[in-house]
């Protein structure tokens, strides 16, 4: 801990001088490793490799390009892409180059991208193909500040227009410009002042327009430092998270300071294949892919037959008896010890269970990250019960990511783990947390009022989560303050509390949002897994009959009923589902339901559904 905090006291002004820093140290070591997107081999083959040195080099040109084009420090470049090698690449010749990144999700839609860059003022947009230069094309005569539009995949794109080149020409162009000017990147870098703006990113925000969240080099220097604790320099990261999310940048920013080996990929359909290949030993994902994940493992075992899923069963309740009392024994005595009993069952399941439950993540997987959403503890529990432990964190866009972060020493399933070096916390009289620290923003882009509300000038900050601290310093959320109601009877409900236990419990759930303000009782809106719920049907006799078809037969109502039933079992006699209604289809953000980040937007569901809402309380007593 001291030896974080004295690299925090001596942070760098920027993560671009910290990259420069990187370079000199080890400019020979494997930095990056990316898919040829060519190869149709799925093997390690298909993987190339670049050194820090070599990762330079391309950074250095596409910044100098930038530089050519005109973009001057502070102004913005805004990235629309995919995970990919390019878009780190680009991320750091944005900074290389003094400017700042305007963060935009390849998924958003053609309206919303054009504020994102109108409210930016940004001057250059890098778009990762086709697609995404065709979605702003149609909005360039409404932004004039937008001046120029680089294209990393050409394929299919249209170059008819000046003020539109491909990453290529503008590395190219870098790299004569470097021949006239050899000291132009050092010379931006060293002008880097820790005050200045380094990155611009959209909360997806659950209503009205999103808001651009600035985050200044200073914020970035903090995280890389801050958060070095928990990769190793021999790690292997496999980073598909959409970098657009701030939890990304983090990733990116601490692979620097660390030089750890970064494999880059965002096709989210190669996950598990990726995972095979890679063997990484060092990953981080939402809540979502956890539950994903631990559900596809319970339907295999189902769907192996009754032995298969007693056997299951058992093993993944041995799971979480050993990883509680083993973490409870290292909280209280100070060695994660557990019964000779507990022990031996744990052995026995390890050896017919939880070995392939690891070889699913890999087989070398040494920890993972979950962030974004609160992972539901029966799913944290199972898994570090098998061996894959799954340190949560907390932190918002406002505040660079990561304020929290569980220890890999000492993991605390259900909390969030301790404030990271140099982050201030302190829990507010109503029960929100508030947080000050380097790694706060600056504020909301444009909007004084709107940071005014959330800011405090002596630089505390209302997260607008509820949550509670231990006398040891682990921070646990509750829920978040705006999404906490109240029956009619006067009872104070949590929806994400439920909705955690019934992922846990239903291997088919995709989304569920418990509803229940100034009702008195609560229901539920259930979406369900498409691939999941076939596989279901194929073994209930509803095989080739469409999602929609499923969702609404009988036989599946009553599936979900029972699922529903066990939860009411666990919790308190206020918090049961009364009633529930599963969805025609599942959610998207596509469609403004869930965020990029797979977080659900209560009001757009709620809107939405309103009908099934009110079928559900209609013909009820309610006081």
């Amino acid at each position: 801990m001291s030896n974080i905090k004295t690299l925090i006291d001596n942070r760098p002004s920027s993560v671009a001088a910290l990259f420069l820093e990187r370079v000199t140290t080890t400019p020979d070591a494997e930095a990056y490793r990316y898919p040829t997107p060519s190869a149709s081999d799925e093997g390690p083959d298909n993987w190339k490799s670049l050194s820090w040195a070599q990762s330079a080099e391309r950074v250095y040109a596409i910044a100098a390009g930038l530089i050519e084009l005109g973009i001057q420090p502070e102004e913005r470049v805004a990235l629309s892409s995919n995970t990919r090698i390019e878009w780190i690449l680009t991320d750091l010749a944005i900074m290389c180059a003094g400017a700042a990144t305007t963060t935009i999700y390849p998924s958003t839609n053609a309206e919303e991208s054009a504020y994102i860059l109108s409210d930016s003022g940004s001057r250059i947009l890098v778009a990762e193909n086709a697609t995404q230069l065709t979605k702003v094309v149609q909005q360039h005569s409404h932004l004039p500040d937008l001046a120029h539009i680089v294209v990393i995949d050409t394929e299919g794109a249209d170059f008819k227009e000046d003020w539109i080149s491909s990453l290529a020409d503008v590395e190219k162009r870098g790299y004569a410009y470097l021949e006239k000017y050899p000291n132009l990147i050092r010379e931006r870098v060293d002008a880097i002042t820790k005050d200045k703006l380094a990155t611009l990113i959209y909360t997806s925000g659950t209503t009205g327009r999103p808001k651009g969240v600035r985050l200044l080099h200073d914020n970035w220097s903090y995280m890389a430092k801050a958060a070095s604790g928990a990769p190793e320099a021999n790690d292997l990261l496999y980073l598909w998270l959409p970098l657009a999310h701030v939890f990304g940048k983090v990733l990116t920013s601490v692979h620097i300071e660390v030089g750890h080996v970064t494999a880059v990929d965002g096709r989210v359909e190669k996950i598990p294949n990726n995972l095979r290949v890679l063997r990484p030993t060092y990953m981080a994902a939402v809540p979502r892919i956890f539950e994903k994940i631990y559900n596809g493992i319970a339907a295999q075992a189902r769907a192996g037959g009754a032995v298969r899923y007693k056997l299951f069963q058992w093993a993944a309740s041995t799971a979480h008896k050993y990883a509680k009392t083993t973490q409870d024994a290292l909280r209280s005595t100070g060695s994660a010890t557990a019964s000779f009993s507990l022990t031996s069952k744990h052995k026995v399941a390890d050896a017919l269970v939880y070995s392939k439950v690891r070889e699913a993540f890999g087989g070398g997987m040494r920890i993972c990250i979950s962030g974004g959403a609160a992972l539901a503890p029966e799913i944290g529990y199972f898994f570090a019960g098998a061996g894959i432990h799954i340190l949560e964190g907390y932190g918002l866009t406002e505040s660079s990511a990561a304020s929290f972060l569980n220890p890999a020493e000492a993991n605390r399933t259900a909390t969030v783990g301790k404030p990271l070096p140099g982050t201030e916390v302190r829990i507010a009289d109503d029960g929100e947390i508030m947080l000050r620290g380097p790694g706060i923003m600056e504020g909301y882009h444009g909007l004084p009022e709107k940071t005014a509300e959330v800011l405090e000038s002596d630089g505390w900050f209302h997260t607008g989560d509820i949550g509670e601290l231990s006398p040891d310093g682990y921070l646990r959320i509750t829920d978040r303050k705006k999404d906490l109601f109240k029956t009619s009877g006067g009872k104070y409900i949590a929806p994400t509390e439920i909705e955690g236990q019934f992922k846990a419990l239903c291997p088919y759930v995709s989304n569920i949002l418990v509803y229940g303000a100034d009702r008195n009782f609560c229901t539920a809106l259930i979406a369900l897994d498409e691939s999941s719920i076939l596989d279901w049907a194929k073994d209930h006799g509803l095989e080739g009959r469409t999602y929609e078809n499923i969702v609404t037969n009988p036989a599946t109502i009553a599936m979900i009923g029972k699922y529903v039933t066990e939860l009411n079992k666990k919790v308190q006699p206020w918090q049961t589902l009364k009633i529930f209604r599963i969805l025609p289809r599942d959610l998207t953000a596509e469609r403004g339901e869930i965020t990029a980040s797979l977080k659900l937007k209560r009001p757009a569901v709620e809107h939405e559904y309103q009908h099934l809402i009110e079928e559900m309380y209609a013909g009820t007593r309610e006081a």
